[in-house]
């Protein structure tokens, strides 16, 4: 594996590697779910690049940018493991030169939910910086985790609307034994706490039993899953029906419908999701 720090160097270091390329973006801090999608993509693609970019574009002023976990060493480690071929690890400058005042924004799906309680400025981060690593790489595919489902759907229709000619590639969530879905931001969670956040998988499993068994009504729906959140003493961020499509509302929970809950569990901000009905 070459771990490579500028843009110059990554594309000399590509010139001669054969296609298909496969690209998996990341902030480090790897965990089974950052290495499932490097196993998926070593699988499909001749040549594989991991990004580890913590983008401070995407964090607001109150949020963890300072305290996000870094471990290059550590993940640099587990990515030569996995048979990565590069890893691109820039620093800031390299990303966003000192005079850089370009950005991409998305209007409609980028303005919801997650924008609503982290800022609209979020989503420009991410899709921007997204939109750099698709330029700088050039892959042919690009891997993401269904865990961060809203911003899968944004990134699809970044690479439809801009016509990228990159295949988005979705890969299923990664959950601990207990359901808590892997994330980096784990780590804030106690003992206590990582258990009490076993309550956001609970809630969308006891939401899917209820459409499982007929249930269509999404007051109902809902009233299942908040019921196990409030009986964890967790309040939700939001917790809401969404179609899979669009991110729009629904009137009817059928098996395209996403349902998607953030939450504040100690120091942890957490989300997750599930598609309803066995889809």
């Amino acid at each position: 594996m070459r771990t490579v720090r500028t843009v110059a160097e990554l594309r000399e270091a590509l010139r001669d590697l054969p296609r298909p390329l496969g690209l998996v973006p990341t902030m480090g801090a790897f965990h089974e779910g950052h290495l499932s999608l490097i196993r998926r993509a070593r699988e499909e693609n001749a040549t594989m690049v991991v990004s580890l970019f913590v983008n401070p574009a995407q964090f607001g002023p109150s949020e963890d940018f300072d305290a996000y976990p870094r471990d290059e060493e550590r993940d640099a480690r587990l990515a030569e493991e996995e048979g990565v071929d590069i890893l691109f690890a820039p620093q800031v400058d390299e990303v966003y030169p000192p005079d850089h005042q370009t950005y991409v924004v998305m209007e409609g799906i980028a303005t919801i939910l997650e924008a609503e309680k982290r800022g609209t400025g979020h989503f420009k981060g991410v899709i921007t910086v997204v939109t750099k690593l698709f330029n700088m790489v050039g892959p042919d595919r690009a891997y993401f985790g269904q865990k961060d489902a809203q911003q899968v759907l944004i990134i699809r229709k970044l690479v439809r609307d801009l016509n990228f000619p990159v295949e988005i590639v979705v890969c299923p969530t990664i959950r601990e034994p207990g359901g808590l879905a892997l994330s980096s931001r784990n780590v804030y969670l106690s003992g206590p706490e990582r258990e009490r956040a076993t309550a956001l998988s609970r809630s969308l499993r006891a939401a899917d039993e209820a459409v499982v068994s007929g249930e269509r009504d999404p007051d109902r729906v809902l009233a299942v899953a908040r019921a196990v959140l409030d009986e964890a003493g967790i309040e939700p961020e939001y917790l809401e029906l969404r179609s899979l499509e669009d991110l729009s509302p629904v009137e009817r929970v059928n098996g395209s419908t996403l349902l998607a809950v953030a939450a504040r569990v100690g120091n942890a901000r957490l989300i997750d999701n599930a598609i309803l009905g066995g889809a």
